[in-house]
């Protein structure tokens, strides 16, 4: 019976966000409330697991997620991440400007959520492409690929960071590995695979391709008062902070004895939300005031950031209330005996279930926080380590993004192609970015 209740309540998930088009708080709340409801839990019992849940999940997350879109709006605005695009295709040269792509695209991706990634990215796409005479897609899909393997792999985004808090993982170490797996993923699924795109041509909006005039965040202060881009060194610096803290003060608190004196500020900066606020400090000062933009202007940007993670926070809420009731409610113990003897190995199935909700909601947040929810009782059943598990759900929350995912549509939209040539790019491109994860994955769990 828990396992039909599971079965139903994922389905009615998927018809209420994927058909009906209800939102998707709401969907995970009322599913929340049936699962309960059908398992023998009272309705007391059940509000008060739903409350639990939402804020044991959010808890510091929202520092963290709230952190990451304040910093990731100072890096834009400042005209950081267009410093850093411009250093590394001018270090890269025409000849291996897919690769230049590429990594600007990761590293602008790492403190960017992707849809404010992909609005900064795009108008540079289109001036490259011009300038270069290359094939429009051929140079966008490097970035892009970039951009979507941060967004599917790596903290401070949302998704992994709330699947690494729901599965007790550490996010230092979660980032550690996922920098490692997000390698492979994004040299085949970005230059090599763009490369084969040569030969497919589009035809972009004239307006957009021929004057860039492409709809893009509001200018930044610096582009405003016709000030210069801040300089290399510092928009690297910022835009890496948050990595630099998070794999190197993690690792050293644990090397350190307990008598050491430095042991409790390493144990203080170790702390992810801590190296989230530092890097925005960092941000504020060194791509803000120090360059004669006033805090009222630096504060306005970050309300502005944080008012967009609305939505991404309220489904992070939902799922953790849906996870409680699977726990409290004895599904999760009982799921978690079944699949503990299953043949299929724990990081495999956990990125087939996050693989097939992706595919039929289209979400890749919900796709991660459903499934962590289902699996998280193989991490006690079973010796896997819980980074690798967040990074092969990760990965199966990427696969196949097709018409009912919004980053289709925008992909689609933005250089003007057919629904088959979206899926022929984009979709086949997410494709490769989730099976090469999930193949990088195991490979690491051999070695770690």
């Amino acid at each position: 019976m828990p396992l039909l209740l599971t079965l139903i309540g994922i389905l009615t998930l998927v018809l209420l966000v994927a058909f009906v088009r209800l939102d998707t708080f709401i969907s995970f709340v009322l599913v929340s409330l049936g699962i309960g409801l059908a398992s023998g839990m009272s309705v007391q019992e059940v509000g008060k697991s739903i409350q639990t849940g939402i804020g044991g999940t959010l808890g510091d997350l929202v520092l963290i997620i709230g952190f990451g879109a304040m910093l990731g709006r100072i890096v834009a605005e400042s005209g950081a991440a267009r410093r850093i695009t411009d250093v590394l295709i001018q270090l890269f040269g025409i000849k291996h400007i897919r690769w230049g792509l590429a990594l600007a695209g990761f590293v602008v991706g790492i403190p960017l959520f992707y849809n404010a990634g992909f609005i900064i990215v795009v108008p540079l796409i289109f001036t490259i492409a011009a300038s270069s005479r290359l094939p429009l897609l051929s140079v966008a899909v490097p970035m892009l690929s970039a951009l979507s393997v941060a967004h599917g792999y790596l903290p401070p985004h949302p998704s992994p960071s709330a699947v690494a808090a729901q599965l007790n993982a550490n996010i230092g170490q979660t980032l550690l590995y996922g920098l490692i797996v997000a390698i492979p993923a994004i040299v085949i699924a970005g230059p090599i695979f763009g490369k084969t795109l040569v030969n497919l041509k589009v035809t972009p909006d004239k307006d957009l391709f021929d004057t860039g005039d492409v709809p893009t965040a509001k200018p930044s202060f610096t582009e405003a008062s016709g000030q210069r881009l801040p300089g290399t060194g510092i928009s690297f610096f910022v835009a890496l902070l948050p990595v630099l803290l998070l794999t190197t003060f993690g690792p050293l608190k644990g090397a350190l004895p307990d008598t050491s004196p430095l042991k409790t500020i390493v144990t203080l900066l170790a702390e992810p939300y801590i190296g989230m606020l530092l890097s925005v400090l960092t941000a504020m000062y060194a791509l803000g005031i120090r360059r004669g933009q006033s805090m009222k202007a630096i504060t306005k940007d970050m309300e502005e950031a944080v008012k967009a993670i609305a939505p991404i926070l309220l489904v992070i809420a939902g799922a953790g209330a849906l996870k409680q009731i699977f726990t409290d409610s004895g599904t999760s113990k009982y799921i978690g005996s079944l699949l503990a003897d299953a043949s299929i190995p724990p990081l495999v199935l956990a990125w087939g279930i996050a693989a097939f909700i992706r595919v039929c909601v289209g979400s890749a947040t919900v796709a991660g926080l459903t499934t962590s929810g289902i699996i998280a009782p193989l991490i006690q059943s079973q010796t896997i380590k819980p980074e690798l598990m967040v990074l092969a759900i990760g990965s199966g929350s990427l696969m196949f993004s097709h018409i009912n995912d919004g980053g289709f549509w925008l992909f689609k939209e933005y250089f003007n192609l057919t629904i088959m040539q979206t899926i022929r790019t984009w979709s086949v491109m997410e494709t490769i970015v989730s099976i090469v994860g999930l193949l990088g994955v195991l490979a690491l769990n051999l070695v770690v």
